[in-house]
């Protein structure tokens, strides 16, 4: 595994930037192919380009750090801010996907799985490869094998009056 794999923070050149951008989409595409089933709103490529645009802003947050310093007047860059500008940003794209019609609320799972790849994105474009591929793989277990749980024994066990559809 290279080096840099194990590292956290700014990337050192060109190369492993775009290796993290790369690996963000990569992350993006394994939660987005789930969401790909009939009637699912946002999936592989609209997970995808979140995860990519938060691992982009990280990657930009650090490149700005790294090139402003601390200066005279003691302004100092925040690259955590960023994770403030992806989740807001990512919440407005989410709160798109979420549909009410009547007492079904729809897409709200959808939305979660849009705001976990802009985390994802993140993890990636700060170095926390390990952190990034967890969450990921948590992420499809809530998804995949949860998901065919929850269908199977919870929802059947409501009254239809009673039903709102998370998905």
């Amino acid at each position: 595994m290279p080096e840099w794999l194990n590292d956290a923070g700014p990337p050192a050149d060109m190369i492993e930037s775009v290796a993290r951008l790369a690996l963000a989409a990569v992350a993006g595409a394994f939660i987005g192919f789930e969401r790909e089933r009939p009637s699912r709103h946002a999936g592989l490529r609209t997970n995808m380009l979140v995860s990519l645009a938060a691992c982009l802003f990280t990657l930009l947050a650090f490149q700005i750090a790294i090139s402003m310093g601390d200066d005279e007047a003691g302004i100092m860059a925040d690259p955590v801010r960023v994770i403030e500008a992806v989740t807001a940003g990512v919440a407005f794209i989410a709160a798109g996907a979420i549909i009410r019609a009547g007492r079904d609320i729809k897409g709200v799972t959808t939305a979660a799985a849009l705001w976990l790849s802009g985390a994802v994105g993140v993890a990636f474009g700060a170095g926390a490869f390990g952190l990034g591929a967890a969450a990921v793989a948590l992420a499809l277990i809530v998804l995949s094998v949860l998901g065919g749980v929850e269908t199977r024994w919870l929802k059947s066990k409501r009254r239809p009056a009673d039903h709102e559809d998370a998905d």
